[in-house]
């Protein structure tokens, strides 16, 4: 699975500037490895690029593709490839409970029923979540709505998925038990991180400062430079 940048730009209108302000600048990069990670400080470009690789922020220049498919011209073939995990499992989650939410995943693939009851409930099992499923998702912990929002995601079995900073709300336990069950998974893998120990887990990992690459390649090379970059930035006036 490839997913292409050509030039991708992404501009928006800020209220009371005259110009639009850039979020993204000119980006092209074609992604093609099993593990890629995107580091960098917060308002630097990050979720923006994530958002353009399902469709959520279009360009508005340039163009991205997934497996050859645009994400604005074919976003429905795209989404139907990408699955995309939230930072907040609340703001995705949408249903009373697990079961529910998962069911709700697959309604647009399986009109049968009893076939999607089943099918969610293997997908809740494979997480180890099957004994939380009917349990309103406000009981659960932090860790535990992430990895429900994640099995939701994955019942319909993407061939990508991307997620955005994923351990922002999880306690070390949950954070080692994301991290185990994604080095399990067969999905292209395409996340943004403020842990670096996760970065360290990729096989190739993008530095996003102020809307651009700053630089790509291995992962221990890429946090040493991101490290230089906050080092930097706490040196100045």
């Amino acid at each position: 699975m490839a997913i292409s940048f050509r030039k991708a730009t992404v501009a928006v209108d800020v209220d009371n500037h005259p110009e639009p302000k850039t979020l993204l600048h000119g980006v092209t990069l074609e992604l093609t490895e099993r593990r890629i990670g995107v580091i960098g400080a917060n308002g630097s470009g990050k979720s923006t690029l994530l958002r353009l690789v399902n469709g959520l922020v279009q360009p508005s220049a340039g163009a991205v593709a997934v497996d050859g498919d645009d994400t604005v011209r074919a976003v429905r073939a795209v989404r139907r490839n990408v699955g995309f995990v939230f930072t907040d499992p609340l703001s995705q989650l949408v249903m009373p409970t697990g079961r529910e939410d998962v069911e709700l995943s697959l309604r647009r693939s399986i009109r049968n029923g009893a076939e999607r009851r089943r099918l969610a409930e293997a997908a809740l099992e494979r997480f180890g979540l099957l004994g939380l499923a009917d349990q309103s998702i406000y009981e659960l912990s932090g860790g535990e709505r992430q990895l429900m929002a994640l099995a939701a995601v994955l019942a319909v079995n993407p061939s990508v998925l991307v997620l955005d900073e994923p351990s922002t709300l999880l306690d070390l336990r949950n954070r080692e038990l994301l991290r185990r069950t994604l080095a399990g998974l067969e999905q292209q893998i395409l996340m943004s991180t403020h842990d670096l120990e996760l970065a360290l887990d990729m096989d190739r990992v993008l530095v996003i400062e102020a809307g651009r690459v700053v630089f790509d390649g291995g992962p221990a090379a890429a946090v040493d430079r991101y490290r230089t970059l906050c080092a930097e930035g706490l040196a100045a006036p």
